[in-house]
């Protein structure tokens, strides 16, 4: 049986880490990163599937269909956000997050079945099905989030959720990697994985307390396209909303480039192998959650909004610092041992880091403040049209990278651009809303 939240259970805890050991929070938290997990577990395995074991099954190669699968991973953020914001905006949110939970259940049942059966075609569809089901999860994941913790624990609580989310994409991205690259066994091995951690995380959502339906009233538009015009009109209904939105979507057009690009800058002009890649992955990963955790202390549990602009000027300094940390590599690649002992190793280690430190101090105050002006029954609608918006920011920021580097433009040259674009963007948030420009303590921000 479920708990309803009551008000007093609402106490502030002690720091954000308490928060993990709370009934309220804390089988939130394992629910939402097992599913982040799960999903780059199934996906990077089929990738690795595609790109190794079945390149002789498709008439196209296997970079154009892998590109093309995780298009179809995005492709449903726009279709169905806009239809998931107004569900989770309608109904009990618990309840709505145990049904699409045994949905990844059955989903992973049927990527297991054409796995054994090795039906790879199978796989890509069911991989649309997946980026269906986490469309319809993320705006009940933080629409939830106001409702289990107090306005003063929300920062924190985003932090965690950040970090939660980078740590799963890099775990389950290794994992589903070293998986698939068992001998014999491996398509068994990421069979079974991804049908356990699905059903680990139902068994999580279970003990998920009721959170009461916020606009029980409202009429869901089961039109995808007029849902997500609807949606969009939400968010575009308060400026500073809006203003979050587009900065969030920012950051993923920033960071979308930055890694999509980084397996070639590594092999081009850092003179490095693939664990070198893996290394600077991880500590992006790492300096994103460290970023996202750091809000909390350094702004004393308050929505502190100059972090934001901050967080802009850091990723410019470190992104324009690693464009020019590397020269052109020599005819053989390093391995990891051999590169870290080099000179410009701990320069682009430390940029990368930092780079990701910077974007996560940048961010997490963007979804706080996301979700604190944002009108309660409205809120997950909001982070409904967010999706839509990242999706369409990426899509843009890989056509952009193609077809400037298509014309003959260095990937260090692509890296001076974005971190120029991103001083501009920086500058034109603190424009558009001078909230930016001072802390801001409550939910009661004007522009």
């Amino acid at each position: 049986m479920t708990d309803t939240l009551r008000p007093e259970c609402l106490i502030v805890s002690g720091n954000q880490f308490s928060l993990l050991f709370e009934r309220r929070f804390g089988p939130y938290f394992l629910t939402q990163f097992l599913g982040a997990f799960n999903d780059n577990v199934f996906k990077n395995a089929l990738l690795l599937l595609i790109a190794f074991q079945a390149t002789e099954r498709f008439a196209l190669s296997s970079d154009i269909v892998i590109n093309l699968s995780a298009g179809l991973f995005v492709l449903p953020f726009f279709l169905f956000s806009g239809v998931a914001g107004q569900l989770a905006d309608k109904y009990e949110k618990s309840r709505l997050i145990r049904r699409i939970k045994l949905a990844e259940i059955g989903i992973m049942l049927l990527a297991a079945a054409a796995l054994w059966f090795d039906q790879v075609e199978s796989l890509i569809a069911l991989l649309f099905l997946m980026g269906a089901q986490s469309s319809l999860f993320g705006p009940i994941k933080y629409g939830l989030l106001p409702q289990i913790v107090r306005p003063p624990e929300l920062l924190g609580a985003n932090g965690l959720v950040e970090t939660a989310t980078f740590l799963a994409i890099l775990l389950g991205t290794a994992l589903g990697g070293a998986l698939i690259a068992v001998d014999v066994s491996g398509r068994l091995l990421v069979a079974v994985a991804v049908v356990c951690f699905a059903v680990l995380g139902f068994v999580a959502s279970l003990r998920i307390p009721v959170a009461p339906a916020l606009a029980p009233a409202l009429r869901v538009d089961w039109n995808v396209f007029s849902a997500t015009r609807a949606t969009l009109r939400v968010a575009g209904s308060s400026r500073l909303v809006l203003v979050a939105v587009l900065g969030i979507s920012w950051f993923w057009f920033l960071g979308s480039t930055y890694l999509a690009q980084l397996p070639n800058f590594t092999r081009l002009y850092l003179g490095g192998d693939e664990r070198v890649v893996t290394l600077l992955l991880t500590l992006f990963s790492v300096g994103v959650a460290s970023g996202s955790l750091l809000c909390e202390r350094v702004s004393h549990r308050q929505l502190n909004l100059r972090l934001v602009p901050v967080g802009a000027l850091g990723m410019t300094v470190f992104g324009l610092d690693l464009a020019y940390a590397g020269g052109f590599a020599g005819e053989s690649l390093l391995g990891l041992g051999e590169w870290v002992s080099g000179g410009a190793a701990r320069r682009v280690c430390a940029d990368v880091l930092l780079l990701g430190v910077a974007g996560g101090l940048y961010i997490v105050p963007l979804y706080t403040l996301a979700l604190r002006h944002s009108a309660p029954e409205q809120r997950a609608r909001v982070i409904a049209a967010n999706n839509v918006v990242n999706a369409l920011f990426m899509v843009v920021a890989a056509l952009l990278a193609a077809a400037l580097l298509g014309t003959g433009v260095s990937i260090s040259r692509l890296f001076v651009l974005v971190a120029g674009l991103n001083l501009g963007v920086g500058v034109l948030l603190v424009l558009a809303a001078p909230a930016f420009r001072r802390r801001t303590a409550t939910c009661d921000v004007t522009v």
